[in-house]
C-alpha cells in the first residue's frame, strides 16, 4: 500500500532552454539544449548529479508533455551518486543515504513521475570526506573515504571498515594526504582509483595539483600512470579506463597495460564525476573556487580558446568526442560532482529526508507476515 507522494514545491519542472529557479537558494537558472530531452528520451534514459556547493541531489528526466524536469532536494554536502535499479546510494556530509523506489509496478507519482526515491537509510560515517560511491557482487558500499586515503565499506559498529590503501600511504589517517577521489567498480569488486598524488603526509596533495596525478590498479597495487593532473573519476569502458584529466579539462582514455593517455574531449570547466551509456560520458564541470584553476593548465586551455568556465553537465559522444548535448547552470551554484546515469527511467522524483512531505508518504506490504 502506498500514500502517493504529493507534490513538491521546491522541484520545479523546467522546459528546454528555459530557467528554473534552484529551491531554497539565491536564483540559478537551468537551461539545456535543444535536443536534450530527445536524447533522454531515445536513450530511455534519466540521471541524477550532485552539488555539494549547496547540498542538492537533483534528479533529471522527460515529462510526458516533453519538457524537461528537474527535481532537487536537499542533502548536506550531496557528493557521490550511484545508482542500481530502484535504488540511489548518496554520500554527504556525515551519512551515506540510501534511497529506494516508493513505487509499485504501474504506479506513477503525481501522475508524471514513474520513480519516487525516498530515503529509507542513512548510515553515519562521520565526516570523512566520502566521495565515490558504488556496491559490489554482494552488495556491499564501497566509498572512497578520502580524509583517510583508502577505499571502505560500511560497518555496524564503527564509522567505516578500510578494504584497502594505496601501497605509498604507510598510515590511515585524517590527513587527505593523497587526495584519493575517484573509484572504478569492475565486475562488481573496485578495480582502479584516482588520486591527486603519491604524497604520505597532511594534504601533501595540494603542492602536487599540476603533475603526479596517479591511476593505480586496486588488485595488483601498481600504478598504471603517474602523468596526470588532479584525475577523477575512472571507469572501465571494454579494455581500456576512462578517466578525467580535471586539472587539463580531457576527458581521457588509458591502456591498463601500458599507462598510455589519449585525449577524447575538452571540456570547459573543472571535471568531476562521469557515468557511461550507449557510447557517450555524462560529466560534471565546474567553476573555479578559490583560483582552483591556478596553476593547471585548464587555465591556459581555456585562455586559448578564449572561453568562460562553465557549471553544468555535458553529454559526450565517445567515439567523435563531440558534446552533443548539456545541462547548463548560471547563478549562484557555481560547482557541481558526480552523475550517474538512471537506466530505464524516464522522469523520477525523489523526496527529501528534512521535508514534510517524508512525513505523510508511507508505503507498506499489506500483508501479514507471519510471526518467527
Amino acid at each position: 500500500m502506498t500514500t502517493a507522494p504529493t507534490p513538491d514545491p521546491a522541484a520545479p519542472n523546467a522546459a528546454a532552454d528555459a530557467p528554473a529557479p534552484a529551491a531554497k537558494q539565491p536564483a540559478t537558472n537551468l537551461t539545456v539544449s535543444r535536443g536534450f530531452a530527445d536524447w533522454l528520451r531515445a536513450n530511455r534514459l534519466s540521471l541524477a548529479f550532485t552539488s555539494y556547493q549547496t547540498g542538492q541531489l537533483f534528479l533529471v528526466g522527460v515529462m510526458p508533455n516533453g519538457t524537461v524536469s528537474f527535481n532537487q532536494q536537499n542533502f548536506t554536502r550531496a557528493m557521490g551518486v550511484s545508482y542500481k535499479p530502484g535504488r540511489l546510494y548518496l554520500g554527504a556530509l556525515h551519512q551515506i543515504w540510501r534511497l529506494e523506489n516508493m513505487l509499485r509496478p504501474g504506479q506513477l507519482g503525481n501522475r508524471n513521475f514513474d520513480m519516487v526515491l525516498v530515503p529509507r537509510n542513512a548510515q553515519t560515517t562521520g565526516d570523512v570526506d566520502v566521495h565515490e560511491v558504488g556496491t559490489d557482487e554482494a552488495g556491499r558500499v564501497i566509498f572512497v573515504n578520502t580524509k583517510y586515503s583508502c577505499l571502505a565499506t560500511l560497518d555496524l559498529n564503527d564509522s567505516f571498515r578500510p578494504i584497502w590503501k594505496p601501497p605509498f600511504i604507510s598510515k590511515l589517517a585524517p590527513e587527505d594526504r593523497c587526495h584519493l577521489n575517484g573509484m572504478a567498480m569492475d565486475k562488481g569488486k573496485p578495480r582502479y582509483v584516482t588520486a591527486v598524488s603519491r604524497s604520505d603526509i597532511l594534504t601533501g596533495w595540494r603542492e602536487r595539483r599540476h603533475e603526479g596525478g596517479v591511476l593505480i590498479d586496486v588488485e595488483t597495487d601498481r600504478i598504471v600512470t603517474d602523468q596526470l593532473s588532479m584525475p577523477h573519476s575512472p571507469r572501465v569502458y571494454g579494455d581500456h579506463v576512462l578517466a578525467l584529466d580535471s586539472g587539463r579539462g580531457q576527458i581521457i582514455r588509458v591502456d591498463p597495460a601500458t599507462g598510455d593517455r589519449t585525449d577524447i574531449a575538452f571540456c570547459p570547466g573543472f571535471l568531476r564525476g562521469m557515468s557511461i551509456h550507449n557510447g557517450h560520458a555524462l560529466v560534471t564541470v565546474s567553476k573555479p573556487r578559490n583560483g582552483t584553476f591556478a596553476g593547471l593548465a585548464l587555465d591556459a586551455a581555456m585562455t586559448e580558446r578564449d572561453a568562460e568556465p562553465w557549471c553544468g553537465v555535458l553529454v559526450v559522444n565517445l567515439a567523435s568526442g563531440d558534446i552533443v548535448e548539456w545541462i547548463k547552470l548560471d547563478g549562484f551554484i557555481t560547482e557541481l560532482f558526480d552523475v550517474a546515469a538512471m537506466p530505464g527511467v524516464v522522469c523520477p522524483m525523489s523526496i527529501g529526508p528534512d521535508t514534510l512531505e517524508i512525513r505523510s508518504t508511507i508505503t507498506f506490504n499489506p500483508e501479514i507476515a507471519p510471526l518467527g
